[in-house]
């Protein structure tokens, strides 16, 4: 953990989004012909969502990645129906997806305490079964990571991602001046002079196409989808991946980004957003920023200056535009204020869309009441 100026940074270790595991429900206990008894019925997998852990921590735990739960008791005289066998409980990350080999989703798991159950026990012996017990439900599971966090920092390769969360948290990110510095999502935390903690990650870098799976392409985005809001860090100056692709402009690839969330899932596009514009210590960024500020008012009348297939079909409305410099620290206090305000703000929405929804259930619930009188 790095501390400085008011705010922390937790750094989380080797990181895995992944993991697939074999799990077995327990077998059924054998049932007791001659009077007729049951057997036990065998223990069920279940996973259960708990803050602390990660899929890291269970592979180091588990390295077999094999869950089984127990067998059913068998009947006998002194107790004619068996007892179920034991559960087996596997503790897994917030924010996870469980899925079948074949890519079927069996279940979800966001809060702490949430359970899925993901292998059932078999059933005892019994007269429909000859007394013989059935076997327990085996299969693989996926589990499927998505991170869970206030703001994800969005923007194509080397626009300062790691840079800016290195200042915002004032902790030390993997920076570099080749395009890939991050190959795995980095989460931080901003605390506040009031101890109010927001979590940031920072996100492998887009290319051109990811919405189809170029580059590190679906597995960067899925983790937007946890975000409360997005951060789109852009580069002044402008972006250019390699001499064979294109140079986009500051403009360019803000739409460049809004179409490739677009082209993921479009419901990316409803989540509250913020505009970082980086680098603002280098030559001509002020003349840079006041024609990205034109187009960004106007979006629509510079659309014409681009390829059809990089247009997309709604355009992002920015609660806030802060110029930031990694370099020198301009903009950085302004955008620490702007995320929380734009949080609560989103926060207090929320609250107020909740007491809107009890009135008007205790409302209908009392024009029932009077109806029924």
């Amino acid at each position: 953990m790095v501390r400085g100026g008011g705010a922390v940074l937790r750094k989380y270790g080797s990181f895995l989004d992944d993991l697939r595991l074999y799990v077995r429900g327990g077998a059924g206990g054998m049932g007791y012909p001659r009077l007729g008894g049951e057997g036990g019925r065998g223990g069920d997998v279940w996973f259960v969502a708990h803050e602390r852990t990660t899929l890291k921590s269970i592979k180091d735990r588990y390295p077999q990645k094999r869950f089984v739960a127990g067998t059913g008791a068998n009947s006998s005289v002194r107790a004619l129906k068996g007892e179920k066998g034991k559960d087996c409980e596997v503790h897994v990350p917030l924010g996870i997806s469980v899925l079948c080999d074949d890519g079927k989703q069996i279940g979800e798991l966001n809060t702490a305490g949430e359970r899925c159950l993901v292998a059932r026990g078999g059933l005892g012996g019994s007269l429909a079964t000859k007394f013989l017990p059935c076997k327990g439900q085996r299969r693989i599971v996926h589990l499927d990571l998505k991170l869970i966090a206030d703001v994800g920092l969005v923007g194509f390769p080397n626009a300062g991602k790691s840079s800016l969360l290195s200042k915002v948290s004032h902790a030390k990110s993997q920076i570099a001046d080749y395009a890939f510095t991050t190959i795995k999502p980095e989460l931080g935390k901003i605390m506040y002079a009031d101890y109010k903690q927001i979590s940031v990650a920072d996100l492998p870098g887009l290319i051109e196409g990811a919405h189809a799976n170029k580059g590190m392409g679906h597995k960067f985005l899925k983790h937007i989808e946890r975000t409360k809001q997005l951060l789109l860090v852009v580069d002044i100056s402008g972006f250019q991946l390699s001499v064979k692709t294109r140079f986009r402009t500051a403009f360019e690839t803000i739409l460049l980004l809004t179409k490739e969330l677009e082209l993921y899932k479009e419901e990316l596009l409803t989540k509250p957003a913020l505009l970082a514009i980086n680098k603002m210590d280098l030559p001509s960024s002020k003349d840079n920023l006041n024609e990205l500020m034109k187009q960004l008012q106007n979006p629509q009348d510079f659309l014409h200056l681009l390829q059809e297939d990089v247009i997309p079909e709604s355009t992002i409305k920015f609660k806030d535009v802060i110029p930031v410099s990694t370099y020198t620290g301009e903009g950085i206090e302004e955008l620490k204020t702007c995320i929380r305000k734009s949080l609560d703000e989103e926060a207090e929405k929320e609250n107020e869309d909740y007491r809107k929804k009890k009135l008007l259930l205790l409302r209908t619930s009392e024009e029932k009441q009077m109806n029924k009188g």
